[in-house]
């Protein structure tokens, strides 16, 4: 039977009061400068290990990142949706199976559960500490906001007309759109877990009631619906990664993004190191990569994300952070009522 939240909770937290407890109201700890001795430490573990819940060529360019510039620590990936990966996890360390040094998620609120279980290692990179606003790391150094994402609409510009195009969630509701609508699927994404529960606290579950009756074409991944588009499959999608899309228009596919006139929901991803990490060092070093500007940059550069990050700068021709409107996150309460979003979801959409 597949691992629920409620059972990370009941059966991970008799592990973390034996093995991972951590003091009440214990400070952050001092921000960490990649230095001389870090590196060289890292060289002798030789790699670390990152689970990652985001693209897998954005995380593969990211690893390469790192290991041009500390050669000789090889970075391994393993990839998965963040409703998976939070499964994989707990089962992991129910087993006392401790094989990942970092890790990312695209559901902020997996973050707090773990955070809560003691599985991540307080850790403060010197970017982190130095430019990151309080809203983007946790007071207690357990992690920071890697990324900053957008879930949006989009068409296909080959078979809808921008003045036709939906300009928010509720045109999606239009008979027009029956049977050429694809959407992802929150059990699988933790991008559309958040993007849901946004969705549906601004619009009602009702919103969902109704879009179901649209014969919407049910797809995994965040990433699916804006390559469903690219190939002419459907005409527009419910929600998906806005980045997607600016990279397939980049490459000439014919797709256009839509920000909803209600909001586009925000998508917080947080990134941090995990206790009990195999290689500490490597771990650490990584985790100072992945937030320094340069490797925020890259970030940006290469998969049209945003960055908390002050430094760093939007490439241009894309519509930066501040000129969206977003709904608002809240990684506590999505952590509290996942299962019962799930379930709902699944009730009206039948899958």
């Amino acid at each position: 039977m597949p691992v629920t939240r409620r059972d990370v909770l009941k059966t991970s937290a008799a592990v973390a009061v034996v093995a991972f407890a951590r003091p009440a109201g214990a400070a952050a700890p001092e921000p960490s400068a990649v230095t001389p001795a870090l590196i060289e430490a890292a060289r002798k573990e030789g790699k670390a290990v990152w689970y990652a819940a985001m693209d897998l060529p954005v995380a593969e360019r990211m690893a390469r990142g790192f290991e041009a510039q500390y050669p000789g620590i090889a970075v391994r990936i393993e990839r998965t949706g963040s409703e998976r990966q939070f499964q994989r996890l707990a089962q992991e360390y129910a087993a006392n199976i401790h094989a990942a040094d970092v890790i990312h998620a695209s559901d902020a609120s997996h973050f707090v559960a773990w955070k809560r279980n003691g599985w991540l290692a307080p850790f403060v990179p010197e970017d982190v500490a130095r430019h990151f606003p309080p809203e983007h790391r946790d007071p207690d150094g357990c992690y920071a906001t890697a990324r900053v994402a957008v879930v949006s609409l989009g068409y296909n510009t080959d078979l809808v007309k921008p003045e036709d195009a939906p300009k928010s969630f509720m045109d999606l509701l239009h008979p027009k759109w029956l049977n050429k609508i694809v959407k992802a699927h929150p059990s699988y994404s933790g991008t559309i877990m958040t993007s849901t529960f946004q969705v549906a606290r601004e619009l009602g579950w009702d919103y969902f009631e109704k879009l179901a009756k649209q014969k919407v074409l049910q797809v995994q991944s965040a990433v699916d619906p804006p390559n469903k588009l690219a190939l002419g499959e459907r005409h527009v999608m419910a929600d998906g990664n806005d980045f997607n899309l600016v990279q397939l228009k980049e490459a000439g596919k014919p797709v256009e993004v839509v920000y909803p006139l209600e909001g586009s929901p925000l998508i917080v991803c947080p990134n941090g190191v995990l206790k009990g990490a195999p290689n500490p060092n490597a771990a650490r070093l990584l985790q100072s990569y992945l937030f320094s500007r340069e490797g925020q940059q890259l970030l940006c550069d290469f998969a049209a994300q945003h960055s908390a990050h002050p430094q760093v700068t939007e490439k241009p021709g894309r519509r930066p952070l501040a000129q969206i409107k977003v709904m608002k996150d809240d990684p506590a309460a999505v952590e509290a009522q996942a299962e019962e979003i799930k379930a709902h979801y699944s009730r009206i959409f039948g899958v």
